[in-house]
């Protein structure tokens, strides 16, 4: 049995509003496990093609050259594991790194190695291997694998680059079949509708929710490079 200790002096009107919040935050856990589901039930995706990336020295320490070539399907360490890719927004028209993806991937230089345990992960930009790695040093991302997509149009045919050259953020799920083949699993963008502009993936940073727990909320609070 769970033993809920509160603070002395709460008013019965606190008491009461903070129960029917308990009761609402259960029912959000609930409904997002059940969603969660629905993400697992999903049936197999479409074969994807061997996509060629650009990749510098593993560590970033180490300079920018020599730069290789890395097909796809090498960046899964074992068929059973599924690979993590998170667009950035950085390169081409994107002349200038993106503060929300900015944000969001210095939190994953602090919890790869956690992720790793379950899963492949990497970091896909339009920018070339030196521009990507330059900024990846300024913000330490030395935890991270990043790729430069090059020539490719993996980007575009995932949905976070258009026929413009205009980017989103974007963080897609891919799977490798026995026999090698690659396989679009899900993917999700910060537009889930119209109406929907930059909230589609709150959940892969802790920021928003952390902000979300104050009595100010979120509010039009942007994040930045220069701090």
């Amino acid at each position: 049995m769970v033993r809920r200790t509160r603070p002395a002096g709460e008013s019965e009107e606190y008491l009461r509003a903070r129960e029917e919040l308990r009761r609402a935050e259960i029912g959000l856990m609930r409904r997002r496990e059940e969603v969660a589901a629905l993400r697992r039930a999903l049936p197999p995706g479409p074969a994807v093609e061997d996509y060629v990336f650009l990749e510098g020295p593993r560590d970033l320490g180490a300079g920018d050259a020599p730069v290789r070539e890395v097909a796809l399907g090498e960046l899964f360490s074992a068929p059973e594991r599924p690979l993590i890719v998170y667009h950035f927004m950085y390169g081409k028209r994107q002349t200038e790194p993106c503060p929300m993806c900015t944000m969001w991937i210095d939190g994953y230089n602090g919890i790869a190695h956690h992720v790793a345990r379950k899963a492949d992960f990497v970091v896909a930009a339009a920018a070339d291997p030196a521009a990507l790695r330059g900024y990846a040093r300024d913000r330490g991302w030395h935890r991270l694998r990043l790729l430069s997509c090059g020539d490719s149009t993996f980007r575009y045919d995932l949905g976070s680059e258009d026929e413009s050259g205009e980017q989103d953020s974007t963080v897609s799920v891919l799977t490798r079949d026995g026999d090698g083949t690659v396989r679009h699993a899900y993917s999700a963008h910060p537009r889930l509708a119209d109406d929907i502009q930059e909230r589609g993936i709150d959940l892969l940073t802790p920021v928003w929710h952390l902000l979300d727990l104050t009595p100010q909320g979120r509010g039009d609070w942007y994040p930045a490079t220069d701090y």
